[in-house]
């Protein structure tokens, strides 16, 4: 009976890894003038892969990037991640600008077939997500925000999230917008750095309940280029939460170097 166990575990673990290498294709260390790092945990280890989800392209436009979140857990919000990332895919090579790659992304979460994958009320359905845009040259960066937390921008040791103008709603809720949203711009020179986060990150809690200390963490981790700052976050949030994360994480960390 171990050895059963054992041997259906090592399947199980075995179909969980070639599902995150299907939907979460690993992201490129260095992206032209980009160093990028990531970090991808799930609520379920065994899992591998849930309901947050990222992915990068190198497109005629500039890299393009997305993070976000789906409501709800499990196989639904899986589905509707695989759904996400399977537009973005496409769509990033195509749409002109940020509003109309998400104005894509939003009708992929319309279909029928989308909805049908959730296996739940259509009207439950939708996700956060941070779009950005950055150019292979010049110093103006594009970011539109669906209902997702500010990212963080680290200029010279100066830290802030980084505001957006005109957020839109979560995606699948675009029918609340009465006008088309606009993406905010932004400088990033060389050595700015971003890090773009779920709420897994922000909503980490310690035993009395606090949230994990985002700004004031990046303050003291992110200016110290010697350490990759995702394996320091990877390491403060399991301090802070006692060793008992209870939420997916994802998280995308862009240096701009030249």
């Amino acid at each position: 009976m171990r050895l059963q166990r054992e041997a259906t575990l090592t399947e199980v673990r075995t179909v969980a890894d070639a599902t995150q290498q299907v939907l979460l294709r690993p992201v490129p260390r260095r992206l032209r003038p980009l160093k990028i790092e990531s970090l991808y945990l799930t609520a379920t280890p065994h899992a591998r892969v849930g309901g947050d989800f990222y992915a990068v392209a190198d497109t005629r436009f500039g890299i393009r990037l997305i993070l976000g979140d789906v409501r709800g857990k499990g196989l639904p919000a899986l589905a509707v991640a695989g759904a996400i990332l399977g537009s973005f895919r496409e769509a990033a090579y195509e749409s002109t600008d940020l509003a109309r790659l998400a104005e894509r992304l939003e009708a992929t979460l319309l279909r029928d077939d989308a909805a049908s994958l959730a296996q739940g009320d259509p009207a439950e359905l939708f996700a956060t997500a941070v779009l950005a845009e950055i150019p292979g040259q010049g110093n103006t960066a594009t970011l539109l925000s669906c209902g997702h937390p500010p990212p963080l921008l680290d200029r010279q040791g100066a830290i802030a999230f980084l505001p957006t103008e005109d957020p839109a709603p979560p995606l699948n809720l675009g029918g609340l917008l009465t006008t088309t949203c606009r993406p905010s711009r932004f400088d990033f020179r060389p050595g700015d750095q971003l890090l773009f986060y779920t709420d897994g990150v922000s909503e980490t809690r310690d035993a009395t309940g606090a949230f994990f200390p985002l700004l004031a963490w990046a303050q003291d981790q992110m200016t110290a280029p010697a350490r990759p700052p995702l394996n320091c976050l990877h390491r403060a949030l399991l301090k802070h939460s006692g060793n008992n994360l209870n939420d997916d994480i994802a998280a995308i960390a862009v240096l701009k170097t030249s």
